[in-house]
């Protein structure tokens, strides 16, 4: 922990990636890259949303795979 009372957090960002730093004072995490300043509720909030978006996009990923093969498979004709 630094003299400032900001230590370095494991945590990524999860709008950019990039790291996040825990300030003591204020009981926020910020990201060094592109400024996202949340509490650890917020920033659990934003990564469960993030989680659930992305089961959304590999099923309409995987739909779309599917219809592609059916459409390959099929007879062409039409």
């Amino acid at each position: 922990m630094s003299e400032w009372g900001v230590r370095m957090s494991t945590s990524v960002c999860p709008e950019c990636g990039g790291d996040m730093i825990y300030e003591l004072s204020t009981k926020h995490f910020q990201c060094k890259r592109c400024g996202l300043y949340v509490t650890r509720e917020q920033l659990d909030d934003i990564k469960t949303k993030i989680r659930e978006g992305g089961e959304d996009d590999k099923k309409k990923r995987r739909r779309m795979e599917d219809d592609y093969l059916s459409w390959w498979l099929s007879d062409k004709k039409k």
